[in-house]
């Protein structure tokens, strides 16, 4: 997984290099004011069996890997040379689910990951295509519950989380292009409840695509 995740961060910056056109032709437009993201996500839920605890779980019940989305707004209001700094915001939903294996009396566990955060990027590149490194500090909430069962306070909480990753837009068109980014998610330990202990100090790693606005 951190070999795929260390490939993934290489690749704005050889998308970056591709989207830049020959010394003669007219210099590449800067990047705008503003873009829009839309991207469907591949969330890589741990199976830590802490995590399992936290919820009176068995860690063969947490599903794993999931589906879900995020959406983004970024403007960029200064430059210096070739570095434009972005201000912005990212909302990322993810939900996985696990089957239910009565001979081995596993339940099937329905997760799901929210988060919300500002964003402050480093950009590189040209109108044309560039890539980036940004971080955020927002929260996240992380819901896990077994089929049939009522959610938790430990569900509900709202887990202070430190976001971090770097991605690349590339635009074929003059306002929409393609977007992928690889985002990790550190969030702080949960509040132990008086029958189970809290959530561990987790990363969640995101890997995401879709289209840009601009």
């Amino acid at each position: 997984m951190r070999r795929v995740a260390a490939l993934a961060l290489c690749l704005p910056v050889l998308i970056a290099v591709s989207g830049r056109p020959a010394a003669a032709q007219e210099p590449p437009p800067r990047i705008g004011w503003f873009v829009l993201d839309f991207r469907g996500s591949f969330p890589g839920f741990p199976d830590d069996p802490a995590l399992a605890q936290s919820r009176g779980l068995d860690v063969r019940e947490l599903p794993g890997r999931g589906l879900g989305a995020d959406a983004g707004l970024h403007v960029y209001p200064l430059r210096w040379k070739a570095l434009t700094i972005g201000l912005g915001g990212q909302v990322t939903l993810a939900q996985a689910k696990s089957g239910a294996v009565p001979g081995a009396s596993l339940r099937s566990v329905t997760e799901r990951f929210t988060s919300m955060a500002p964003q402050l990027s480093l950009n590189f590149g040209t109108g044309n295509g560039w890539s980036y490194l940004s971080v955020g500090r927002g929260t996240s909430m992380w819901w896990i519950v077994p089929a049939g069962m009522g959610e938790r306070p430990a569900d509900t909480e709202r887990l202070k989380t430190f976001s971090y990753g770097g991605g690349a837009r590339w635009f074929s068109k003059r306002h929409l292009g393609f977007t992928f980014d690889v985002r990790f998610y550190e969030m702080a330990p949960g509040t132990p409840q008086p029958d189970l202990p809290g959530s561990p100090r987790t990363t969640l790693l995101v890997m995401s695509a879709g289209v840009s606005i601009k």
